[in-house]
């Protein structure tokens, strides 16, 4: 098993989201989570998808010029494969971006992977599974990203930035509002924050982060799939 992976899609599409939104990149959307989060919006990546070997993975990806690769999921750490997988893109001289919920060790990801690791707030209902002793291994090339539904998760995220200095260690801290969901589309569904409201709060106390709206969903219909 160790030279496959499970895999729900792969997409060549333009990044909604992180520093390198608005760019073209391929992504390897991975099979399986462990967490529930009550905003999810890939609900259909805990059950589908086929088993690959990681070479035909990697020549598919390969095939496309676009230098950018996302790998996610679901949460892509859950399946071991992934780190060969991730230093194949490497070796081809591809920047390789993992999002991952932070409630895997990332410590074993290849170095020259770029880990955005999206720390779950209180109203994702998995904040407790948060493994905060990962913070110590991020990077300056790693990134922090807070999906935030209201105010109680902004101030536990911005409580957390503080107490861990985030904004010392890492690329950047990305903010990002709870886009409104309806209940039949996904897991339980969310009213969704409006981005003018949290960006009032971040100006409100000049947090030294980054305002991220998912442009995917403003070019697209917001539960498309492969975009």
């Amino acid at each position: 098993m160790g030279d496959h992976l499970f895999v729900t899609e792969i997409f060549h599409s333009i990044q909604g989201e992180s520093t390198r939104m608005g760019l073209p990149c391929v992504f390897v959307r991975l099979k399986g989570c462990h967490l529930r989060c009550v905003w999810c919006d890939t609900e259909y990546s805990f059950h589908e998808g086929d088993r690959r070997s990681i070479q035909s993975i990697a020549h598919e990806v390969l095939e496309s010029p676009t230098p950018l690769v996302q790998v996610t999921g679901g949460e892509p750490l859950l399946q071991p494969g992934v780190h060969d997988l991730m230093s194949i893109l490497c070796d081809a001289e591809r920047t390789v971006l993992l999002e991952t919920s932070g409630a895997c060790d990332i410590s074993h990801c290849d170095p020259r992977v770029i880990r955005i690791m999206d720390l779950k707030p209180p109203g994702s209902g998995e904040s407790h599974r948060n493994d905060l002793a990962n913070v110590p291994r991020l990077t300056s090339r790693d990134e922090v990203k807070f999906v935030i539904g209201d105010r109680v998760d902004y101030e536990w995220s911005r409580d957390l930035i503080r107490e861990y200095t985030l904004h010392e260690k890492v690329a950047a801290i990305l903010f990002s509002p709870v886009f409104p969901q309806s209940a039949g589309d996904h897991i339980q569904g969310h009213p969704g924050l409006p981005a003018a409201t949290l960006a009032e709060w971040m100006l409100q106390d000049g947090l030294d982060a980054r305002l991220q709206i998912q442009m995917h969903k403003s070019i697209w219909h917001p539960t498309a799939r492969g975009v």
